[in-house]
């Protein structure tokens, strides 16, 4: 098995999080790391570690382009990708590997906790809202709550585990998204080919979880968030979805203005526009590439926005109960696909 992690910008846990993988049992562990900027000293000590290959891009690829690197780089065949802030059980990636090699499961992920108390959960998987948006899930709550193994709608990309040719299949993270929404994507495009996810809850995963905003994050956030929406999405879904899509839209640039990252959200859309070309053949591709249609993904979906990791914002309630309505209506017709 190949592990990959990815370092950027002082990285305290580094050290830990890469000892924790090599100290990994029941598996062979080599450990890619992907310096994509790490200024932190613990970069250099892990270079120094048995088992471990530092690479270093000419830039900062970021999370979907680090990961992709480290990949390549691979030599075990099943891959586990690891936050540099995530310290695993030493069993920890047997198992998950263990449910990934399952018949049906093209994926699974470790039971991520929240560091400074490994009784509560970080995410069980993450809910796949259908207007794109997803978030923890879980986050916060017993992990006695999330005992038993169950099939989840999007992994989180803390830790999870994949076959090689699987994703050397799949090509990988679109370099394009650079961070945030790809282990959406890539939950999208398994589901797609009639694969489970799933989650072990017994492979635990403590994570040093930290949710911050910044500029650069709104941005990729929502622009995201949208590629995986007009890429994964048959063009049916999409016109059934059309008025809450808008809705949310509006309820996004609202939001956005309020926080003060309006801009942020008018430059996703530019990006959209001037990568129209890159967006069309990304649809094609993932649309000739799919087994099943989005009625099978709709019962996986959730049509209440809930993360626990963030102040509800105005007016979501009002904005759940619509797409609760919405929703009643429009996935019975999905369901028909």
């Amino acid at each position: 098995m190949t592990a990959v992690m990815l370092a950027y910008g002082t990285e305290p846990w580094l050290v830990d999080a890469a000892q924790a993988v090599l100290a990994s049992t029941g598996v062979d562990i080599e450990l890619v790391v992907v310096d994509n900027g790490c200024t932190g000293d613990g970069i250099d000590v892990v270079k120094g570690l048995p088992g471990v290959r530092v690479i270093r891009p000419e830039e900062n690829t970021g999370y979907s382009g680090g990961c992709n690197l480290g990949a390549t780089e691979a030599t075990g065949d099943w891959l586990a990708f690891v936050n540099s802030d995530a310290i695993v059980a030493p069993d920890a990636l047997a198992k998950v590997v263990a449910v990934a090699a399952e018949p049906g499961v093209g994926a699974a992920m470790a039971s991520i906790r929240l560091a400074h108390d490994s009784n509560l959960i970080n995410t069980s998987g993450n809910p796949l809202h259908f207007t794109g948006l997803s978030w923890a899930g879980g986050n916060g709550e017993p992990a006695s709550a999330h005992a038993l193994r169950t099939d989840v709608p999007s992994l989180s990309g803390c830790c999870f585990v994949i076959s090689r040719q699987r994703w050397t299949e799949l090509g990988g993270f679109p370099a394009e998204y650079f961070a945030y929404h790809e282990d959406t994507e890539l939950s999208l495009r398994l589901w797609q080919r009639a694969l489970r996810l799933a989650y072990v809850p017994d492979a635990v995963v403590r994570h040093h979880y930290e949710f911050s905003r910044n500029d650069l994050k709104l941005y990729l956030v929502e622009r995201n968030r949208l590629i995986t929406l007009l890429t994964a999405y048959q063009g049916r879904t999409l016109a059934l979805l059309a008025p809450m899509l808008l809705l949310t839209e509006a309820a996004m640039l609202a939001a956005a203005l309020a926080g003060g990252w309006g801009r942020q959200k008018a430059r996703g859309w530019a990006w959209l526009w001037r990568n129209r070309g890159w967006v069309r053949a990304r649809r094609r591709r993932l649309q000739a590439e799919r087994t099943v249609g989005d009625g099978a993904l709709a019962q996986l979906m959730t049509a209440r926005v809930a993360p626990s990791n963030v102040d509800t914002p105005p007016g979501m309630g009002v904005f759940n109960a619509v797409a609760a309505g919405w929703w009643a209506l429009v996935r019975p017709l999905l369901a028909h696909r």
